[in-house]
């Protein structure tokens, strides 16, 4: 018991003003969040009110673009389609094409940085970044959504 109360005592006495353990903590505290992020959209496996969306790659790419542009990140949106398909909730297709809405979403944060660093739409070379971005997920996603289903297809031969 003794052990204890020191070792209590030294984690007390931590200085955590150190930019390195605020990181630690900050990893730790992401990485439990996203678990039981991944555990609640587990659990909601049953979406039948919501199955006419589901389906459809289409409605899920727009949601992807809604979700993470309000979530302001992808990794949350990926994380929650992961999820979804892991529960069985939503058919591999339409989480592919999520995806795909999901990195057209990111792009929102770009914009968004860019308008605050330049007190409105973003000049020089925040909006050439910004548009690069948007340029680059704009087309992987019209070069991929037609094809989600033979993705899906290819991607479930190796489960």
């Amino acid at each position: 018991m003794d052990y204890v109360s020191k070792l209590a005592k030294k984690v007390w006495k931590m200085e955590f003003a150190n930019p390195i353990m605020q990181v630690l903590v900050g990893l730790v505290v992401f990485y439990f969040g996203l678990k039981t992020f991944a555990g609640g959209m587990k659990a909601m496996g049953n979406l039948d009110h919501l199955s006419y969306f589901i389906h459809s790659p289409l409605y899920m790419f727009i949601g992807g673009i809604v979700m993470t542009l309000l979530w302001q990140s992808s990794s949350l949106s990926t994380t929650a389609i992961v999820g979804l398909v892991a529960s069985g909730a939503v058919p591999l297709p339409a989480a592919i094409a999520a995806v795909l809405g999901a990195n057209i979403g990111t792009t929102g944060t770009i914009w968004l940085a860019g308008a605050f660093l330049s007190d409105g739409m973003p000049k020089g070379d925040t909006l050439r970044i910004a548009m690069a971005h948007t340029g680059v997920n704009l087309f992987m996603a019209i070069t991929l959504l037609p094809f989600v289903r033979p993705i899906a297809q290819w991607i479930s031969r190796f489960t």
